[in-house]
């Protein structure tokens, strides 16, 4: 694959992503590669039930502190915004210190998050835990795409990535019926230490676990400072088709999560009257019929040629379920819309191999990780936004549901529209 490239861009940390068919007598057994993958997974899925247990904890929340909808949106946005803006540094972590060391750093910082979740007098407090959760999840679906990249068959990535996505999504059957019973038998405090201590041991079998193989180009590849590495990460935004692919990067997955993750919960209970365990039955079927979508598109991903098309296209069938039910208010399609909302959703592992194809070697990793950090910036900015939406419908007597919905199904169409019609990536040679 070939791009115009700075000639000043340093070799990326993360260039032998795009070249696992080298042999290696040093190699590991493939067994061994799949069991560091599923620890690693292990703090993703925690990361997947940090993000959604606002749709949950909502009622009592705005019980407790006396919260707003707007306000709201800020709690659940506040992990994204400093899930997102870690990115780059935690890319950075793993580009100079590797993935076991980065991860087994940074994920205390999430359980420290949670305890002080739990101990809150305040929402200032709650707000504080969050970011702290944030900032300590921040590499755990990152450096399990790098490793990926780097041990595991090119070929296979789109698949391998979504059966990994797949199954950090066990976190969001954690916050779905588990959660909405545990609150209702104890509170939503005792739902963060639960969350906590899920933590402990997921990072006591990541360090039991991990120990990251050597990469054949690793003795070749020469480490650079910090200084070199954010500007290998700035590079990218001289490449012009990297607009468009950020653009719909923070619509699509922040779509999802914005429903999942905080609007299903209070639209059941306040629209139907549906109580806290009904409303996290439906974020369970929600979320296990999500963990089908990735696999599965992972598996049948048409290649270069056509995906592109199937991304755009799979954006706007999105907006238009969204759009769909903005409007009406029938218990049953505000039941069935999320459930085929979440196994659509499953289309968005097509946007990885859609970054990988658009960078030369010397980026991929760089561009994950921006790729990574505008999903996130986006979740973390559409439950904010659509916070400020359901306080404005509400002092103007418009159903806030509706307002929020349309609004998501307008920034879908955006997204797409933005992919489509500004620079694509450069032909193979």
């Amino acid at each position: 694959m070939t791009a115009a490239v700075p000639p000043s861009t340093p070799p990326d940390a993360f260039d032998a992503s795009t070249s696992p068919a080298l042999p290696d007598p040093r190699a590991m057994p493939a067994r061994a590669i799949w069991v560091m993958l599923f620890a690693l997974v292990s703090a993703f899925s925690l990361s997947q039930a940090f993000r959604t247990v606002a749709a949950i904890m909502a009622a009592p929340l705005q019980a407790d502190f006396g919260i707003n909808a707007q306000a709201l949106g800020l709690f659940a946005g506040a992990f994204h915004f400093a899930f997102g803006t870690m990115q780059l540094f935690m890319g950075i972590g793993i580009d100079l210190h590797g993935v076991r060391r980065t991860v087994l750093t940074a994920f205390p910082i999430a359980i420290a998050g949670a305890a002080l979740s739990a101990l809150s007098t305040s929402f200032n407090m709650l707000l504080a835990g969050q970011v702290l959760i944030g900032i300590g999840c921040a590499p755990t679906f990152l450096v399990c795409t790098v490793f990926i990249a780097r041990h595991l068959p090119a070929h296979r990535f789109a698949a391998i990535s979504g059966l990994a996505m797949s199954l950090g999504g066990i976190g969001l059957l954690l916050t779905g019926t588990p959660l909405a019973w545990l609150i209702e038998a104890s509170s939503w405090r005792m739902g963060f230490w639960v969350l906590g201590g899920w933590g402990v041991l997921a990072w006591v079998l990541i360090w039991a676990l991990v120990h990251e193989p050597a990469h054949p180009l690793d003795a070749t590849r020469k480490k650079e400072s910090v200084g070199q590495a954010l500007a290998g990460f700035g590079a990218l935004f001289t490449l012009p088709h990297t607009w468009g692919i950020l653009l719909l990067a923070s619509v699509c997955y922040a779509s999802f999560v914005s429903l999942r993750g905080l609007w299903l919960g209070p639209m059941l209970i306040e629209r139907h009257g549906f109580s806290l365990v009904q409303s996290g039955n439906v974020a369970l079927v929600m979320s296990l019929v999500s963990l089908a979508g990735p696999p599965l598109f992972g598996r049948f991903d048409p290649g270069p040629a056509t995906r592109r098309r199937w991304i755009a296209g799979f954006t706007l069938l999105l907006a238009g379920l969204f759009a769909g039910f903005a409007f009406t208010h029938s218990p049953l399609i505000d039941v069935a819309a999320p459930i085929a909302i979440g196994l659509l959703s499953g289309y968005m592992i097509l946007q990885y191999s859609d970054v990988r194809a658009a960078y030369p070697a010397a980026m991929t990793g760089r561009a994950l990780s921006v790729f990574t950090m505008a999903m996130f910036m986006g979740v973390a900015t559409m439950q904010w936004f659509t916070g400020i939406v359901a306080s404005w419908a509400t002092a103007r007597g418009v159903e806030p549901f509706t307002a929020v919905l349309a609004s998501i199904a307008a920034l879908l169409a955006l997204g797409a529209l933005a992919f489509t019609a500004l620079p694509k990536p450069p032909p193979p040679a």
